[in-house]
């Protein structure tokens, strides 16, 4: 990449987050006549303009759609870019290269530590770092470069994405040993009627949320109260206590299965967990692909996964 093209990369994206033609000036520590100079060099290449001139104040812009697409792109080149500097770095000094992975807290643990488990011949030094978000955060940063890889559940649906299924599970319900719900192998929406619920904030993922409203409504199922949570561990005391049950997923249900607290699955066939291995549609990497094979094959190989439950005692 030529350092005039990085400059006026660096330039539109500047004024995109600033929208302001001082204030990204000072940000990228150039006069504003420098910039301004920048964006009509890279405006007149392209043969459109990018951002649209406040009529009362020349110094406050607004990106058009041209705009909208070229910062986005514009992004990804620098950030990759930098990785490819990273890399060969990397490698001359012999050390790791990092390949960045995204989860969703309420990922499968049994997911995460197949996916580290796995070593690529033709990439020995390749070294995954794992972050933790919430799906729609994920998908953000998968899109605006900054992870390559995602294990997401119930990820928005976009063309920019390739999606692959790589796991399924039910909801399940915590509840108190003493609970009269304890005594099923399993529990429905019908059984959960007029009980308090706790149910994890709407912001973390909206959809899965709604899922569970939307089928309490249709099967004429109501809670006596719903409390909120950010955590499982927040739901503990009340469940232990009796006073509440809560909507949990398999992760969750692994760290509340203690100390007088039971789980059981809910039993109802349209509310399912569904976990998707997600990259950028336009991603030819090598890396990636390779990872994905090596992952999926190493999931096929432990034919009991799917069989896998947690362990309910009666």
């Amino acid at each position: 990449m030529l350092r005039n093209e990085t400059k006026l990369m660096e330039s539109a994206i500047a004024l995109a987050e600033e929208l302001h033609y001082q204030r990204a000036a000072r940000k990228l520590r150039i006069s504003q006549p420098m910039l301004t100079k920048n964006i009509q060099d890279l405006e007149s290449i392209l043969g459109s303009p990018l951002f649209v001139r406040n009529r009362s104040s020349r110094k406050n812009v607004t990106l058009n759609d041209a705009g909208r697409a070229y910062v986005q792109q514009a992004r990804l080149s620098l950030l990759y870019g930098e990785r490819a500097v990273q890399a060969a770095k990397a490698v001359m000094q012999n050390v790791d290269v990092p390949f960045h992975v995204g989860r969703s807290p309420y990922t499968d643990p049994f997911l995460t530590s197949t996916l580290l488990s796995i070593s690529l011949p033709l990439y020995p030094k390749l070294r995954i770092e794992l972050a933790s978000q919430y799906s729609i955060d994920l998908v953000h940063d998968l899109l605006d470069g900054v992870l390559s890889l995602v294990i997401a559940n119930e990820p928005p649906e976009s063309a920019l994405l390739t999606q692959l299924l790589i796991a399924e599970s039910p909801f399940y319900i915590a509840m108190a040993r003493r609970d009269e719900l304890a005594c099923k192998p399993s529990v429905s929406m019908a059984d959960l009627n007029n009980r308090k619920w706790i149910l994890f904030e709407r912001k973390l993922h909206s959809s899965l949320y709604d899922s569970i409203l939307d089928t309490a409504e249709r099967l004429h199922v109501k809670p006596a109260s719903v409390q909120h949570v950010t955590a499982p561990e927040e739901a503990f005391p009340f469940v232990a206590d009796n006073s509440a049950v809560a909507f949990l997923v398999k992760a969750g249900a692994l760290l509340m299965a203690r100390n007088g607290v039971t789980i059981r699955p809910l039993a109802e066939p349209e509310l399912r967990l569904r976990t998707y291995l997600v990259s950028r549609a336009d991603d030819d990497s090598k890396v990636a692909s390779e990872l994905v094979r090596s992952f999926m094959r190493k999931i096929s190989e432990v034919s009991a996964y799917r069989q896998l439950t947690l362990p309910i005692s009666v």
